[in-house]
């Protein structure tokens, strides 16, 4: 059952990317989308699962901690999905294994094998494949395309601070599916704040909005409870790769239903991403 559970996490991760990019080629409000994300994922999470909040304290402050990674990081990967492919989005930021492995090294002084190594190496390439543009097209929409690069990168480096983050978490015997509330909670939160304090001029609820959000809301809360069954049913070694495999399934998505481009280098950059992350979550 472990791998099934993992399986259903890896379908959630994709169809959440996939939702993400469909939502942001418009320009709606990301705030009030994150919102209601944190309002639906939050009612499932508390509906399926019992909160033990014994050690509310610990669970109260890594879950703002983390809480902070996940807001910030997942408007970055929004944002960047607006101006950049959906598939090239979501590969890079699945390759936040690799500044997990640095700041596991640096600050839990964990160490880095060889094969770790290798596949930090090999993540490094697939975002230079990525960053490798055609030489025709307009030089504006080249620019834009770079900074959406830089932007889920930016958002990489913040979802690893959110996987660290859960490690200190736990050692403070900060209850799961507490952390995960409050985390909801930071995304309602967050999500207000954002639309306040930056798109005071494209507030605007509709059908759509609330569409998606309940969507994303359902895969996002299918992603936690699913990788926390899969964690509990197995061994992690083998369900955190499984999980963390979405991104091919994103790149394949966005191809067949958006027609976006393909390149020789998205796919050698795909292909790469794939050893890096099989290589930084079997390592041992």
């Amino acid at each position: 059952m472990a791998v099934m559970y993992a399986l259903f996490s890896l379908l959630c991760s994709s169809g959440n990317d996939f939702i993400f990019k469909l939502f942001a080629r418009k320009p709606r409000t990301r705030g009030i989308f994150c919102v209601l994300i944190g309002l639906f994922w939050g009612i499932l999470t508390l509906a399926c699962f019992n909160v033990d909040w014994t050690t509310w304290k610990a669970t109260l402050i890594w879950g703002s901690v983390i809480g902070f990674f996940s807001i910030t990081a997942n408007l970055l990967l929004i944002e960047a999905m607006g101006i950049q492919s959906a598939g090239v989005c979501s590969t890079i930021y699945r390759l936040n294994l690799v500044p997990v492995v640095f700041g596991a090294w640096l600050i839990l002084g964990e160490t880095v094998s060889l094969i770790q190594w290798i596949g930090i190496i090999l993540a490094i390439g697939a975002v230079l494949c990525f960053l490798t543009l055609p030489d025709s097209g307009d030089s504006e929409n080249k620019k834009l395309a770079r900074i959406g690069i830089f932007m889920v990168i930016l958002a990489a480096f913040l979802r690893a601070g959110m996987g660290l983050s859960y490690k200190y978490a736990f050692a403070a015997k900060a209850d799961e599916f507490g952390v995960t509330a409050v985390i909801a909670a930071y995304w309602i939160i967050g999500g207000f704040l954002y639309a306040l304090l930056r798109e005071k001029k494209q507030v605007k609820i509709d059908k759509s909005l609330l569409f998606y959000g309940f969507l994303s809301g359902v895969f996002v809360a299918g992603i936690t409870i699913f990788m926390a069954l899969a964690v509990k049913a197995g061994n992690a070694s083998v369900t955190l790769p499984i999980a963390q495999m979405s991104f091919p399934v994103t790149f394949l998505l966005s191809i067949l239903f958006l027609k976006e481009s393909v390149t020789r280098w998205k796919i050698f950059g795909v292909i790469l991403s794939i050893a890096a992350v099989l290589l930084l979550c079997m390592a041992k």
